[in-house]
């Protein structure tokens, strides 16, 4: 989700919150209304929470229970959570808890990379860190220095022969997923050969998993090898879904019990992307991602982009797309995490959904307004009052841009595309109006600039 300029109400403009600002001519709840629904903000304890509780994707200092005086390593990663190799550092650090602070880089393929970054990291890769002061860069050089100034997470380091040997598969793996989902105008037969050399190796991860007890690659203890492995299995398990109609975790049972027990550790939890956010950002990221153009392949395409969201899948996945996307349950009221992260952006998001689509502002607050009522009524027997005419777009717009963890943990991304969802289909205009495409060669309409201020880091 991303902002723009500052709140504007017909030729007024004012910095006031939008549960301070009058009832537009809507019949709907008010702002102040949807804002009753939340605790009233405490940010000396919000803060404490970032800083101390579990593992966010908003936190700029994390601690542990310490004091800053302990602070050795500083981590940057990109602002959207989206680089892969950054989530494996941020993992270490907060399944070690080494306290760290965090500065977040924009990526290229959303935006432009800061200055000050790119005069300290030549090229401006991702992540870098730095340890008692000494610049890292490239992410297993990073892991080496963090084992060898803090110790290894789990049994083995990562330099243990052991374990080089996975770290091996896991790129062998890598090679074969990106061959099979970044090649352009495979044809039936080249389809079949890249689908079956990626099974053979996912296979062969599943064996290396059955060769010691428990879930994880060394045994029923996380590892800092499990972490080498997350990124891009997480990012495997959602792109083969939009992409190719491949369901990783159904089809490889020992992965899934993998996933399972990731989805135990609130670490995990706290960086663990959807569906949704990897199938669309991974195109600008990887120079392309191809569809199969398949009949498995358009259902799954449609439910992870149109939902429904969660809940059973007719026939073919008996399972749901939900299982298969994750096994966790929700750790909190979704649908008030949702509100809560829309209520501290509203003016913002509301200006950008009124710019991309030409819809009337006063209208996309008023369509807002009814979705985030539908949100906090759930599947209630008297719906919330519908949106008014031609917003269906703009709630769409909304919808495809939630980005999982940057925003919201993934069952509070669900709440609220579903609450989207809905209320843009009872718009009595055009209530299948679709929202603005998203690119596939870049992002930009997820540019942090404007949310960022001088001198700090994304507040969110």
């Amino acid at each position: 989700m991303q902002s723009g300029p500052r709140w504007c109400a017909g030729n007024r403009q004012t910095d006031r919150r939008p549960w301070q600002r009058p009832l537009l001519r809507h019949a709907l709840p008010g702002w102040d209304d949807l804002a009753a629904h939340l605790e009233p903000p405490d940010p000396e304890a919000l803060e404490h929470t970032r800083r101390h509780g579990p593992t966010n994707a908003q936190a700029t200092l994390r601690l542990f229970g310490q004091s800053e005086a302990a602070v050795r390593v500083v981590l940057y990663r990109d602002h959207h959570a989206w680089c892969p190799y950054c989530q494996k550092i941020w993992l270490w650090l907060e399944e070690r808890r080494i306290p760290y602070r965090i500065r977040k880089v924009t990526m290229f393929c959303y935006g432009q990379k800061e200055p000050w970054y790119t005069r300290l990291v030549r090229g401006g890769m991702l992540p870098a860190l730095e340890l008692d002061g000494r610049l890292i860069t490239e992410s297993d050089r990073i892991l080496e220095a963090l084992e060898a100034a803090f110790g290894p997470l789990g049994p083995l380091g990562l330099a243990d022969p052991a374990v080089l040997s996975l770290r091996q598969l896991e790129r062998l793996l890598f090679r074969a997923w990106c061959q099979w989902l970044c090649t352009p105008g495979l044809g039936a037969a080249a389809e079949d050969q890249c689908r079956v050399q990626f099974q053979r190796l996912a296979a062969a991860t599943e064996a290396a998993l059955a060769q010691t007890p428990g879930s994880f690659f060394l045994g029923p203890e996380l590892a800092g090898i499990d972490l080498v492995f997350v990124p891009y299995l997480e990012r495997m398990n959602a792109s083969l879904a939009y992409y190719k109609g491949y369901a990783l975790r159904r089809e490889h049972p020992l992965l899934h019990r993998w996933f399972c027990a990731l989805e135990q550790r609130p670490t995990y939890l706290g960086t663990q992307s959807d569906f949704h956010t990897h199938a669309h950002d991974l195109p600008p990221q990887m120079g392309g991602c191809y569809a199969s153009d398949s009949a498995l392949q358009h259902p799954w395409a449609h439910r992870i982009d149109e939902g429904p969201f969660d809940g059973p899948w007719p026939g073919e996945l008996p399972q749901g797309v939900g299982d298969l996307e994750t096994s966790a349950q929700p750790q909190a009221d979704p649908a008030r995490q949702a509100l809560g992260r829309v209520l501290r952006h509203a003016p913002t998001l509301l200006d950008r959904m009124a710019a991309a689509t030409g819809a009337p502002l006063d209208a996309v607050d008023g369509a807002l307004r009814s979705a985030l009522t539908q949100l906090i009524a759930g599947p209630a027997p008297a719906p919330a009052p519908g949106p008014p005419p031609g917003t269906a777009a703009a709630l769409r717009y909304l919808r495809d841009r939630i980005s999982v963890p940057r925003d919201m943990d993934l069952h509070a991304a669900r709440a609220l595309r579903t609450a989207l969802e809905a209320t843009a289909r009872r718009d009595p205009s055009g209530p299948m109006a679709p929202g603005p495409a998203l690119s596939l060669q870049h992002r930009h309409d997820q540019d942090p600039a404007p949310f960022v201020k001088a001198g700090t880091n994304w507040p969110a």
